[in-house]
């Protein structure tokens, strides 16, 4: 796991880097824009594991693996989430109707991306076990992967998981088509060029979803998570 991105004294603070010498130079999106409809309409970044909001640990492990550009897409709870991010050093853009799903948010951080590096890494906020060393063996197994992969994925037991990398090529494809078209999409449609990276970790496959995932990953990991003071009647 990452060390706290909080110091005891409320300052933020970040991880060295991590990243191996030959991995390939990445640009990022932070997803963090719904609506926590199933849970109970409440910000799910804003979750906190040992006192530290799930969105500033994902900043935290994003730079610590080596992020050129990182850009965080706020929706719902705009106004509630970009003050923590103060500081940070991330880009912050908010879509203006988030109402619209996750592929408007998606297209919104890949439409601000400067486009200097070699990969995209998609990454969603409410993830509270992914850490450094998950993204730089994600990052590691893309830089070796074969000419014809232009995305990959972390399968776990068969199961696909999340953060997603793929190359600005799929980045240019994705804002070039319809926008009904995101990440998954172009993948389902792209078969042949998106690959698995097989693994046993099952970060890759948590998420916070509902009051039943709190529950389980409360019961398996022996870890809290709480919300904060003002989110706890929702």
């Amino acid at each position: 796991m990452c060390p706290s991105p909080i110091s005891s004294s409320g300052e933020q603070h970040f991880e060295q880097s991590v990243l191996p010498p030959a991995a390939v130079p990445f640009d990022a999106i932070l997803m963090a824009a719904g609506a926590g409809s199933r849970l109970g309409h409440r910000p799910k970044c804003l979750l906190q594991l040992d006192g530290v909001p799930l969105i500033l640990r994902q900043i935290s492990a994003l730079k610590a693996a080596g992020v050129d550009d990182l850009v965080v897409v706020l929706g719902f709870y705009a106004d509630d989430i970009a003050p923590l991010l103060s500081g940070t050093g991330v880009r912050v853009v908010r879509n203006p109707d988030p109402a619209q799903g996750q592929i408007s948010s998606q297209r919104i951080g890949l439409q601000q991306l400067r486009g200097r590096s070699k990969a995209v890494l998609m990454a969603l906020a409410d993830q509270p076990l992914i850490d450094s060393q998950d993204l730089v063996d994600l990052i590691v197994r893309f830089a070796r992967r074969q000419a014809e992969c232009l995305l990959m994925f972390p399968q776990v037991q068969g199961q696909p998981g999340n953060p997603v990398i793929f190359t600005p090529e799929v980045r240019d494809a994705v804002l070039s088509a319809d926008q009904s078209i995101g990440c998954r999409q172009w993948r389902q449609a792209n078969r042949s060029s998106a690959r698995p990276f097989d693994s046993d970790n099952q970060h890759y496959l948590i998420d916070i979803d509902t009051p039943e995932d709190i529950d389980s990953f409360c019961r398996t990991t022996g870890l809290s998570l709480s919300w904060p003071a003002d989110r706890k009647e929702g």
